[in-house]
């Protein structure tokens, strides 16, 4: 597995759990607003070049967390956390992820796996495995501009089939969706409110122009007003069972 950087330790990221943050290396998307460009670039995966200490370095300078290190921390962590989220990049890209899940369960953790529900066929096989506790999918989008807003040629019915799994898993999840001007706004929250109907939770979470993004033009991009998110979740509401806002 290419991890490009852990959290030690998080609060809220795995809800009512303490969790550590694994972050894959890579993703399929190319969202314009992505907060974390060195983690989503296809090719920085491929230009590993010399060890350090604490993992390989790119070309670029970024370390990857060896496996070996990382499982050293969870074994000295056993019985401190609840469990470890895998996040990204989009981890659903690996074709490892499967062992690298086991070998965190049989450590005794519950997973919870962040995924932008590209890869429908993966997740059934985690699911089969019983390697996840906690699913989060991020809804990037209406279906008519999917494309647009993840900078990628999306097959739509993909999501549809990830959401229709995750909905059915019988595992808590949840679906979340970044609020971006100029993107993702009240004209699109009908449709996607309509993909997800029925589901268990949504979050609406606000866009904040802060860091690098893949795209630096939306750094300029002024976020929603408070009153503006607490609008957009009385139409989205409407589809779920919860709907919630974060920042």
């Amino acid at each position: 597995m290419l991890i490009g950087g852990l959290e030690k330790l998080s609060l809220i990221d795995y809800p009512g759990k303490l969790s550590a943050i694994v972050f894959t290396l890579g993703c399929n998307f190319q969202c314009h607003y992505c907060y974390n460009p060195m983690l989503v670039k296809p090719s920085e995966a491929d230009k590993i070049k010399h060890k350090t200490g604490s993992g390989e370095r790119t070309e670029t300078g970024r370390v990857l967390i060896k496996e070996r290190d990382l499982f050293e921390f969870l074994d000295r962590r056993k019985g401190k956390l609840d469990g470890v989220v895998i996040t990204g990049g989009e981890p659903s890209i690996h074709k490892d992820l499967p062992d690298f899940l086991k070998r965190i369960k049989k450590r005794g953790f519950l997973v919870k796996l962040d995924t932008n529900g590209t890869n429908p066929e993966a997740l059934n096989k985690l699911l089969k495995k019983e390697l996840v506790d906690y699913l989060a999918m991020d809804l990037k989008a209406d279906e008519a501009n999917y494309s647009y807003v993840t900078g990628v040629s999306v097959d739509v019915d993909k999501i549809k089939e990830s959401v229709k799994i995750i909905m059915e898993s019988g595992l808590s999840y949840e679906f979340r969706t970044t609020l971006v001007p100029e993107l993702v706004g009240k004209d699109n929250l009908d449709s996607m409110g309509e993909m997800i109907k029925g589901a268990s939770r949504w979050y609406l979470q606000k866009f904040i122009p802060a860091g690098e993004l893949v795209d630096p033009k939306f750094k300029k991009i002024t976020p929603y007003t408070e009153a503006e998110m607490e609008e957009m979740k009385k139409t989205a509401e409407k589809y779920v069972k919860f709907c919630g806002l974060r920042s």
